[in-house]
């Protein structure tokens, strides 16, 4: 994402020892049943051996992305079709100066995806291949229209997240009118794009679109099963990083999915009795903070939710009673003075290992601008 945070840092690849881990399972994941006690106690209490596996785009990289035009590159949330993960990239470079600071360069793209079969997240993620051009080079799914950045118009189209309802993938992103000051941005709106060849193509879903002003313009997304039905919970923030997490869902089903009218608003709970409303406005928020590039999903090992996050400079991790909280108190992932200029740390639930105990993250770094794979180790106090 084109916002400057802080000086360039170049980082040394942190080797796991890979042998003393038992891999859970890494294929996609059950829809999570809904639980809507709200009552459950808190048992996330720290997370311990954060650990950078390795770098997956750029120069110096686990995977040769410079052989698809890809030098420089963010974000990378992650989303599961059947035994592939696709990754979805931001605004990405295909050349770029070596000295240079966060999301510049030439052959610009708003958006690309790589995807992999790779079921072994200790030792980072080999790509398998890309959606690409006609030459081979990464294509945007989407591509933004590149305005000026002070004439209203629009700057580029930046996924948040991804989803599927069947063989069908839909990837959320937002129109970006103006990059402002660190951790700032406006957009025009948030919509979705759709692929039902595999990620071979992607098209537009017509009328379906959130304002830019709104808190559905970043996304996270998790399926789950409630009242016996399978949904889409979407857990949506502000455009830049500074406002707090409010919560709609979908039927998972193709017609609810590409309607505005298939969306419901969570609009506060009763003890364990959820409100939903059609009326977009009735949502209320369920996490207050400044909560920037978020991440969502259910922990098998702590029989809770987790979302991740940036926030001032830093990674966060806490948990969640129910999908609309309450949520526990931050607790810090990956810090600043550790790591300057981080952001985007994305769970995917495919990737754990040691019973759900390990969870496994990309998370962008602004001055490398490109992706890296992180590893953190739950600490539970039930477990301890």
């Amino acid at each position: 994402m084109s916002h400057p945070i802080s000086p360039r840092r170049t980082l040394a690849t942190v080797a796991v020892a890979a042998s003393a881990l038992a891999l859970g399972a890494c294929s996609a994941s059950a829809p999570t049943t809904v639980d809507p006690n709200p009552d459950k106690p808190f048992v996330l209490a720290g997370v311990s051996d954060v650990t950078e596996i390795a770098q997956l785009t750029g120069p110096g990289a686990m995977n040769d992305t410079a052989a698809v035009g890809v030098a420089g590159t963010d974000l990378g949330s992650m989303v599961n079709v059947g035994e592939k993960t696709f990754f979805l990239f931001g605004d990405t470079f295909g050349e770029r100066d070596p000295d240079s600071i966060g999301g510049q360069g030439g052959f610009w793209r708003s958006n690309v995806a790589a995807w992999t079969t790779d079921d072994d997240p200790t030792d980072g993620i080999t790509f398998d291949g890309w959606h690409v051009d006609d030459v081979g080079l990464a294509a945007a799914l989407i591509e933004g229209d590149h305005d000026s950045n002070d004439i209203g118009g629009e700057v580029t189209k930046i996924p948040t997240y991804g989803f599927t309802v069947g063989d069908d993938m839909y990837v959320s992103y937002m129109s970006v009118s103006h990059w402002g000051d660190p951790g700032a941005w406006d957009a025009n709106y948030s919509a979705l794009i759709t692929s039902s060849d595999g990620g071979e193509s992607w098209h537009p879903v017509p009328g379906v679109r959130w304002p830019g002003d709104s808190n559905f313009v970043q996304f996270a997304t998790a399926h789950v099963m409630d009242g016996g039905s399978d949904y889409v919970y979407i857990w949506g923030i502000r455009s830049g990083r500074f406002g707090g997490v409010q919560l709609m869902r979908v039927r998972s089903e193709r017609s609810a999915v590409e309607s505005q009218s298939g969306y419901e608003y969570f609009a506060g709970a009763d003890g364990a009795t959820p409100h939903w409303s059609a009326d977009m406005t009735d949502a209320v928020t369920v996490l207050e903070g400044t909560i920037g590039e978020l991440s969502v999903m259910w922990s098998r090992y702590l029989d809770r939710w987790i979302m991740t996050y940036s926030d001032a400079g830093n990674a966060y991790i806490r948990e969640g009673a129910t999908p609309w909280g309450p949520w526990g108190e931050p607790i810090e992932l990956a810090s600043a003075s550790d790591y300057p200029g981080l952001y985007s740390p994305y769970l995917n639930p495919r990737y754990t290992s040691a019973d759900g105990r390990t969870v496994y993250f990309t998370m962008s770094l602004w001055g490398p601008y490109n992706v890296f794979w992180f590893s953190a180790v739950l600490i539970a106090e039930h477990r301890e």
